[in-house]
């Protein structure tokens, strides 16, 4: 006798994915489901929810690199169950991680013979390099107080209002104050004349960035170091300099290399690099290099032998994937100087076909400088009727991502949208944002005001006219008014036959 099976209680194997019970239920979100399920149907759901997500490539939010060729993803694959801090048991890559501190190291001019080796170590991003290099300042100050006799309770950190948040979370994390220059409008990166005038006997260093997160433009470190060579010089002092270049770093040597920024200025103790920026590595991988081993206190260094070997670390985690360094070395060797110099010329004229493009609408005031991390950086001329937030909005119905966000103290009162052009984004794209850009200006024009805005507007007109002003909600039923009218004209302009 055949016995018959439900569908349920059959191989899902031999079904399609679709066609089984795995979904017509909904996925944990809080607790882990007590049953398993198939592979072939956990990928499925779980693929199909991340279709939500936006693309990487139109992500023009991020500095992050999107695409990377497909030998090096092959690599990254290969060594993605590689634990980096084993390294007694990969001295292979700890050797190819040695030799990218070496490589960068020479890159940013540090003061080596060609057999030195350089001080520096693999991280997982700017941020904890940052909070590494931190960490060496603030103990180098606090040993020189204290052999001083003086008190060593009371550490800043000096650096502009435009500084990324990692830096705020160094302060609060490690208890350092910090002391911004703020910006002001026309001018959105620290001022090193100010940033000296702070300066006192317990800041720790002055941070300087080369390219400002808001519109990529780099901080004039010469200046600031000779500044401070000087203050040094009436106070005693030795404060020193970081150099924050995070986006810049894997920039200004292949596009601008007689600007004196790194460890040419003899105040510039260490630098933090992104190799997942324009270093072109996925992301997961920063670096930190110091200029010399005097300007990395020895205690903070920690020694381990339970994974087989005598091993020096200096991280802020333990555990973390190969794959990130393997990836780097692969890039540095891949594409050389020849290689980095094409991809950021290719990244610079392609922001320039960008801003030229902006330019030609009439619309836009650009915020970002030419010279400096590839981005374009703009803001509206007029954004009383609408503004540089609705654009980001509707640009997303093209699929691009472009943030729009206010400036830091001084220059709040400014909004900007701003477009990073990374190694994938073309020319062609570059006219076809341009396009849509255009689309969306043209609907806006079609659309009433904003609520705000359309109250700002009358208030304007109130006081001209000295009549009283109307209340929120009368201007709000106004406003619906108007777009009731609206809908319904275009619902009949709809319905006519052409």
């Amino acid at each position: 006798m055949v016995l018959s099976k439900t569908a349920s209680q059959t191989d899902v194997s031999v079904h399609s994915t679709f066609a089984s019970r795995y979904v017509q239920n909904s996925l944990p979100r809080f607790k882990m489901p007590e049953n398993s399920i198939p592979k072939e149907a956990a990928y499925q759901i779980i693929n199909d929810e991340l279709m939500l997500d936006g693309n990487p490539r139109l992500n023009l939010a991020s500095f992050v690199t999107t695409w990377m060729e497909p030998e090096c993803d092959k690599l990254i694959m290969d060594s993605i169950n590689k634990n980096y801090v084993d390294m007694d048991e990969y001295p292979v890559t700890t050797e190819l991680q040695n030799r990218c501190v070496n490589m960068i190291a020479h890159l940013f001019n540090a003061p080596l013979g060609d057999s030195d080796a350089a001080v520096g170590v693999g991280t997982v991003g700017s941020s904890e390099a940052i909070m590494l290099a931190g960490l060496a300042f603030k103990r180098k100050w606090q040993n020189k107080r204290k052999a001083e006799g003086k008190p060593h309770d009371k550490p800043n950190i000096v650096t502009g209002a435009n500084v990324q948040v990692c830096w705020e979370k160094f302060a609060r994390y490690f208890e350092v104050e910090l002391k911004e220059v703020k910006l002001r409008e026309g001018y959105y990166v620290m001022d090193p004349v100010q940033a000296v005038e702070m300066v006192d006997e317990n800041t720790i260093c002055v941070a300087a960035i080369l390219g400002s997160t808001l519109n990529g433009e780099f901080e004039d470190v010469k200046l600031l170091n000779d500044l401070l060579v000087e203050k040094n010089k009436e106070t005693g002092w030795d404060t020193p300099i970081h150099v924050d270049a995070a986006s810049g770093g894997f920039i200004a040597p292949f596009l601008y290399p007689e600007l004196e920024w790194d460890f040419r200025l003899p105040l510039v103790k260490s630098i933090n690099v992104s190799g997942h920026k324009y270093g072109l590595v996925y992301a997961g991988i920063g670096w930190v290099i110091w200029r010399s081993k005097d300007d990395l206190p020895e205690e903070l260094i920690f020694h381990i032998n339970y994974l087989g070997a005598d091993q020096p670390t200096f991280t802020l985690n333990f555990s973390k994937g190969s794959s990130q360094v393997i990836a780097q070395y692969y890039q540095l060797i891949r594409l050389g100087y020849e290689g980095y110099i094409n991809v950021m010329e290719n990244c610079h004229e392609n922001a320039m076909v960008l801003k030229e493009g902006l330019e030609k609408t009439g619309r836009f005031n650009i915020v970002s400088k030419d010279n400096g991390v590839p981005l374009v950086a703009f803001s509206l001329k007029d954004n009383k009727r609408h503004d540089e937030f609705e654009i980001s909005e509707m640009l997303r119905r093209y699929g691009w991502i472009v943030p729009a966000y206010t400036m830091p103290a001084d220059a709040q009162h400014i909004t900007v949208l701003r477009v990073v052009i990374r190694e994938d984004f073309s020319c062609t794209l570059a006219e076809r944002l341009v396009l849509d850009i255009q689309k969306v200006l043209h609907e806006l024009d079609t659309l009433p005001a904003k609520v705000n805005a359309k109250q700002v507007m009358a208030e304007e007109e109130n006081g001209k006219n000295g009549t009283v002003k109307k209340t929120a909600i009368e201007t709000q039923r106004e406003i619906t008014a108007f777009w009731k009218k609206y809908v319904s004209e275009r619902k009949t302009n709809k319905n006519k036959i052409c």
